[in-house]
């Protein structure tokens, strides 16, 4: 999977946990502990899918959940409240205030995964497919492979999620910045043009005989997927 969750958590070892879980199973995962930064760093990220706790030192995750939801910018991105007020109205609360679903702690991972990958396929199925598909190029993100022409084809692991991420949406241009961001993750330093290094190798991979490239270089921007 490629959606990029952010997790709005004060208590560390449940943070730390999420973390964990989340990558485990493929995602990209932003964090932050109090809900001022999380409202400048959700409105900078534009996340797929937010895990918002109720209780946090500053702001509550009902304000900022009523904050994003008149944001026209973010509005739009689901978010699942966590929290250990387990009352109905609490959980009315909760979902009147924006929220499109809500959990209470302490929960099974499994059980908030479900969840996330339900929601995810209501609003943005495209990073939750199992298999995707654009022109003669398929990606089958179970088995980790990829097909061109219906031919199998051998990437690293490195090229994989390249092509994984910029299948998602074919002819938007990324920058080498958003590329190590979305793929080496945000707490690796690694140089940008690592990222030149892995699209050609990329770029050779599935330009396979016959064959029209697919990768297209646009110069001082980046790069995009697109025949």
């Amino acid at each position: 999977m490629s959606a990029h969750i952010f997790v709005v958590e004060d208590e560390k070892p449940i943070q730390t946990l999420l973390r964990y879980n989340l990558e485990k199973e493929g995602f990209k995962v932003s964090s932050s502990e109090n809900g001022e930064e999380a409202l400048s760093l959700i409105k900078e990220k534009k996340p797929d899918l937010i895990l918002l706790d109720w209780m946090l030192p500053d702001l509550s995750g009902i304000k900022i959940c009523q904050y994003l939801k008149h944001d026209k910018k973010v509005k739009d991105i689901p978010i699942i409240m966590l929290t250990a007020k387990g009352e109905e109205e609490d959980k009315v609360k909760g979902l009147e205030s924006g929220a499109e679903d809500y959990l209470t702690k302490p929960f099974s991972f499994p059980e908030l995964l479900a969840r996330i990958k339900a929601m995810l396929r209501r609003v943005k199925p495209t990073v939750v497919n199992e298999e995707i598909i654009y022109l003669d190029l398929k990606v089958d993100r179970v088995a980790m492979k990829v097909y061109r022409q219906n031919k199998e084809v051998s990437l690293g692991p490195k090229e994989f999620k390249l092509l994984d991420f910029l299948i998602t949406q074919p002819k938007r241009v990324y920058s080498r910045e958003q590329l190590l961001e979305q793929v080496w993750g945000e707490d690796i330093n690694v140089e940008s043009r690592t990222v030149d290094v892995h699209i050609t190798r990329l770029r050779q991979a599935i330009n396979i005989d016959g064959s029209k490239p697919l990768i297209r270089t646009v110069r001082s921007a980046g790069y995009s997927l697109e025949n």
